[in-house]
């Protein structure tokens, strides 16, 4: 092994033992050692950070906003959670002795509670918001982020995250720590040619007011409503064919909790239970449903509305009805607005009723719901209220398909209602079902039922079954997306003359050649086979589009297809005008979004999902490329195209669960051991701003550097306020930016685009993003954009830049996971450098913690629309 340092570095370093567990653990080649130890600060507090639902995260600020966590509270210190104000409100002792969360009476408290993450560690990513507002006015800021992390557990959240942990959700989480950024210690750097001053960074974006107009239709929103109306139209082609789916200011207390919940969430953020993490996965229920036809045959379609209509704005006598009852039950205007918009006409009628309808509005919780109708209701207000477990069965839900799942098996989501106070879960979520808010599907355990079928000895045999539970939308998108997969799997009975295929992707394109349907998969390099069948295809005169999550020089995003600001038109039906639909980054999509393309694709059309199964998972619901691998209803080519040099060999070992040591003579691995946060931060200014560009000639537009959380004193806030300091200095007069800040622009959920802020106006904030304009709302610059030097992994999905340096502070053990390490390290081009403070935690990461399984229902469907067509007489 050789031991590898930046070449700026004043002296040698001595070759790592093989069992040196930095050397072992980071499976780099080299190790840098910091010249002066001794001049190292003290060790920050270590927090628990997290990445893997990267939709959101909030990260209390001011003095107060935290109170300690009680020595009681499970795994505080290891597995710490996000916190968000909770509103007080009389201790209630049904409510507690079932489990439920309680804060203390009269609102004296400011207490947290706990906020799981959700599975859209974006980009995951969603946006993050962080409250920075004085706690006594409970206002909070968001943040943009593409990932959602969690932040540290309070006093008033030890009873619900007790729930979570019972429910059998594992520890991801990211500790409450200040949001400040850290002054870098210690003495002058390998990575540097000398001495360097401790840095230090400004804080996070300005604040803006909330307020109750509807915010202006952006293209983002324009998207997510082209989609719901595409979903609608799902929704009734489904119906035709197969029939219905198996059944501010001045605010205290309660008031100021819950508007800082809020507004921390109004990006986008929706945080899940953690007990979802972990929710069994097991045999699909295969459905019936006609069979695919061996030929392209055309069939008539519902039309597509040309285009999404905006939903009309709530009128004012509409906030102020719904202003009024939020006033009597003690909770902030500022929520009129949006309770409006999202509960409809009949929203103040709806909330006097059923305060518990509280909770759809995006970042309320349960306990301040509770208290919100213990205001309004008075004693009759209780955890055996009817009303209030239905709308605890669709927030669960909600919350679980934020964490990934599509479905939840009943015996689950039966806990998490005991653990919120319901004292009959299992008569409750009957009565769900029967008022039809949620979808009861019942799965085989064992062989499929075709199987099971033509077993004669089966035949009078009860087969077990487990009972799976879900919201209506994401059971539309899950079949309409079986049926379309399916449609487009039997529409080619031979295979078209496309030539003798040779070279890079033969294989591929003899696949494409003679299947409607097809699953690619392979690293980095393999994304030239992709390539390859593009040419193909447009040789033969083939109308051809490639998509992919992130921008890219030949590809447009998925984003824009769907949204109709990039790539083919469609036609009247609505369908894309094109024969051949490629999709890299296919790991990327979600049920819905992957819906949405397979029904915009005509008959006769094929499509290629082409993607690396190791890199993270969506940030929504559904495990769309690995349900199709899983279903085997299609040709799966792999390509044998490695990816080159030390660190192709090194992100391949990670692949396999292995974290090997590799041979670097060209620097391309280089570790960098820190003992603190502060150095952490420290040291990685001195290789993004020196160290690297004097080794390799790369500038600093050319690093990016990775770390697994927003929150914490290393965390993406702490190392973007440090390095904007260093590299682009100034006052942050536009909402924290400044021309030539380096940005990620958030406009939706999984999508964060990288910028460059060029000025501001009246309009909002100019930015440019790969040569195009893009101009954010004054009012959502908080909320969907963010500094982007240093991003999560989730956000830095799907792109590559010459050099990565990935940040891993003591506190993010708890973070790490294979796919989560594989991802980071596999974005470097040209060079990684490591910088390690986590000892041995990365080694069993990348051995011992594989991918959270998730809930679906989509290879079971796949293979029994498989199975059932394949029966059908010819």
């Amino acid at each position: 092994m050789s031991t590898d340092r930046h070449p700026a570095a004043p002296e040698a370093t001595p070759e790592a033992a093989p069992g040196d567990p930095r050397a072992t653990a980071s499976g780099t080649a080299g190790t840098e050692q910091p010249a002066n130890a001794a001049e190292a600060g003290p060790p920050q507090s270590a927090a628990a950070s997290s990445d893997a639902g990267d939709t959101a995260e909030a990260q209390p600020r001011e003095a107060g906003a935290n109170q300690p966590a009680p020595a009681d509270a499970p795994e505080a210190a290891q597995n710490a959670t996000e916190a968000e104000p909770t509103a007080p409100a009389q201790a209630d002792a049904a409510s507690r002795e079932a489990g439920a969360e309680q804060t203390a009476p009269g609102g004296a408290d400011n207490t947290a509670e706990a906020e799981p993450d959700a599975a859209s560690d974006d980009a995951g990513d969603t946006a993050e918001a962080e409250p920075t507002g004085a706690a006594q006015a409970g206002a909070a800021s968001g943040e943009a982020g593409g990932e959602q992390a969690t932040a540290g557990r309070s006093g008033g959240a030890a009873d619900e995250e007790r729930a979570h942990h019972d429910a059998g959700d594992a520890a991801e989480a990211e500790a409450g720590g200040s949001a400040q950024p850290v002054v870098g210690s210690g003495g002058a750097g390998e990575g540097g040619p000398g001495a360097e001053s401790p840095v230090s960074g400004r804080g996070g974006v300005g604040e803006s007011a909330a307020g109750d107009a509807a915010p202006q239709l952006s293209e983002a929103e324009a998207e997510l409503a082209a989609q719901k109306v595409e979903r609608e139209r799902i929704e009734r082609r489904k119906a035709q064919r197969q029939g219905p789916v198996d059944a501010g200011a001045k605010l205290s207390g309660k008031a100021a909790d819950l508007l800082a919940a809020v507004r921390a969430v109004e990006s986008g953020e929706k945080p899940a239970p953690r007990y979802f993490d972990e929710a069994p996965s097991g045999p699909r229920r295969p459905a019936p449903a006609p069979a695919a036809q061996p030929q392209p045959q055309s069939r008539p379609r519902p039309a597509a509305a040309p285009a999404a209509p905006t939903a009309p704005a709530p009128s004012p006598e509409r906030i102020e009805a719904v202003r009024a009852v939020l006033a009597r039950g003690g909770a902030p205007g500022e929520l009129a607005a949006r309770a409006a918009a999202t509960l409809g006409e009949t929203a103040a009628e709806e909330l006097t009723e059923n305060p518990w309808r509280l909770l759809a509005v995006a970042g309320v919780r349960p306990t301040q719901a509770d208290g919100f109708a213990r205001a309004l209701l008075g004693p009759e207000a209780g955890p055996a209220d009817d009303r209030r477990a239905a709308a605890l069965v669709g927030w669960l839900l909600e919350q679980a398909a934020l964490k990934g799942h599509t479905a939840l098996e009943a015996p689950t989501l039966e806990a998490a209602l005991a653990q919120y106070g319901v004292p009959q879960p299992a008569q409750a979520l009957e009565q769900a079902i029967a008022e039809g808010s949620v979808l009861v599907f019942h799965e085989p355990l064992g062989p499929s039922a075709t199987e099971s079928a033509t077993d004669s000895t089966a035949e009078d045999e009860e087969q077990p079954v487990r009972v799976l539970v879900g919201l209506e939308g994401c059971a539309l998108a899950e079949e309409s997306l079986a049926d379309g997969l399916a449609r487009l799997a039997g529409t080619f009975a031979d295979p078209a003359d496309w030539g003798a295929a040779t070279g890079p992707g033969a294989e591929l394109i003899r696949a494409v050649a003679g299947h409607g349907l097809v699953v690619h998969t392979g690293g980095e390099a393999a994304r030239a086979e992709p390539l390859a069948l593009v040419a193909a295809a447009r040789e033969r005169g083939l109308r051809v589009c490639l998509a992919a999550h992130a921008p890219g020089r030949e590809a447009v995003t998925v984003a824009g297809l769907l949204s109709g600001t990039q790539g083919p038109p469609r036609d009247a039906d609505g369908q894309f005008e094109l024969d051949l639909l490629v999709v890299l980054d296919a790991p990327q999509l979600d049920v819905e979004t992957a819906a949405a393309l397979v029904e915009s694709l005509p008959d006769g059309a094929r499509l290629v999902l082409s993607g690396d199964p190791a890199v993270l998972g969506s940030a929504g619901p559904g495990r769309v490329f690995a349900d199709v691998l899983a279903a085997r209803v299609c040709p799966q080519p792999t390509s044998r195209i490695p990816d080159p040099g030390p660190l192709g060999e090194l992100v391949s070992g990670i692949g396999i669960g292995e974290l090997n040591q590799v041979d670097a003579p060209g620097k391309e691995v280089v570790i960098v051991p820190v003992r603190d946060a502060g150095e952490a931060v420290h040291r990685t200014v001195q290789l993004v701003a020196e160290s690297v560009p004097r080794a390799f000639g790369t500038a600093a537009d050319g690093i990016q550097v990775i770390t697994p959380s927003h929150g914490g004193p290393a965390g993406t806030r702490a190392l973007n306020a440090a390095l904007k300091e260093r590299l682009n200095p100034g006052p942050g007069r536009f909402g924290g930016f400044d021309p030539g800040d380096r940005v990620v622009h958030v406009p939706s959920p999984g999508r964060a685009v990288p910028a460059r802020v060029v000025s501001a106006d009246a309009e909002g904030l100019h930015l440019d993003a790969a040569g195009g304009r893009i101009v954010v709302p004054r009012e959502r610059v908080e909320s969907q954009v963010r500094h982007g030097w240093a991003v999560t992994a989730h956000q830095a999905v799907g792109a590559r830049w010459p050099a990565v340096v990935v940040v891993l502070p003591g506190d993010a053990a708890q973070a790490l996971s294979r796919d989560w390490v594989y991802t980071a390290f596999g974005r470097a081009e040209r060079h990684l450098s490591v910088v390690h403070g986590v000892d041995q935690a990365l080694a069993q990461a990348v051995a011992q913690v594989p991918p959270k399984p998730r809930t679906t229902r989509l290879a079971g469907l796949l293979r029994g629309l498989a199975a059932a067509a394949q029966e059908q007489p010819e």
